[in-house]
């Protein structure tokens, strides 16, 4: 199997990245699965459903979400009925939406978990305690597992890394905006990335226009923050899983820009 993850999309440049390479990536790649985090799609916070529908016209099977799942108000309209979309699985018991869903692909089944970290987060319940109910619940019904842990720090990240390291597929962040370069297969088999980045505004600041950000670094006044105009890029990775074993093999970055392929 292999999961093609393309990271946080933000705004309409992001959405529209999606659109012009999601079908070129399909071809080289050829994945099994494709998974999108789009917790930041709507004007770069939250997720509307004609969004998330359009992910999945364009041949997403998954969509993952993070801290700003509940900033579109709309999507307490539609989340408990979307069946390809999971949002942290460490809010409280009776939020709206599951936190993680199996789905059969090619005969294999996959599970996918969304998590939320909690260092210089909003307070949610402990994500590795969290793991391990989800783990022990879905013991012996997917083969796959692939966790997206959407989490501000390294050192939490790499901690839910090692944690589940043997234990599930993969474990790639999401939430920082910025690409890592730590990908590596952890000694249990279990395919690890800090960031898989994000796919909108080059030239903003994590997305955003620049000139705002700034602002507020300069002054420490409120700032409005937009979407970004201009240059684009697209964050992903690929992970490839072997079918027996169920354990990470390879995984590999991948960034695209308006200008170029950089790897």
């Amino acid at each position: 199997m292999k999961i093609l993850f393309i990271g946080d999309v933000v705004g309409s440049p992001g959405r529209d990245m999606i659109t012009e390479h999601i079908k070129q990536l399909k071809q080289e790649y050829k994945p099994t699965v494709t998974i999108i985090n789009g917790e930041n799609a709507a004007h770069g916070k939250g997720i509307t459903e004609k969004i998330y529908k359009g992910f999945l016209a364009q041949g997403a099977q998954m969509v993952t979400l993070g801290n700003h799942t509940w900033d579109k108000r709309e999507i307490f309209s539609f989340i408990d009925d979307a069946t390809s979309l999971v949002r942290p699985a460490n809010y409280p018991e009776g939020t709206p939406g599951v936190g993680y869903r199996i789905i059969n692909i090619n005969q294999v089944k996959l599970a996918v978990i969304n998590l939320l970290g909690r260092t210089f987060m909003n307070p949610v319940n402990c994500p590795f305690q969290k793991a391990d109910d989800i783990l022990e619940e879905i013991d012996g019904q997917a083969d796959v597992i692939f966790v997206d842990f959407h989490a501000e720090t390294t050192s939490e990240k790499q901690a839910m890394g090692w944690y589940l390291d043997g234990r599930v597929s993969a474990v790639i962040g999401t939430h920082t905006h910025v690409q890592t370069a730590d990908e590596r297969i952890l000694p249990g088999g279990t395919a690890f990335l800090s960031d898989v980045g994000m796919t909108g505004p080059l030239d903003g600041i994590l997305g955003m226009d620049r000139q705002a950000v700034l602002h507020k670094f300069l002054t420490s006044l409120p700032a409005k923050f937009e979407v970004a105009e201009g240059k684009r890029q697209l964050n992903a990775c690929l992970i490839t899983i072997n079918d027996k074993t169920h354990k990470a093999t390879q995984l590999s970055r991948i960034t695209r820009t308006d200008e170029q392929v950089i790897y």
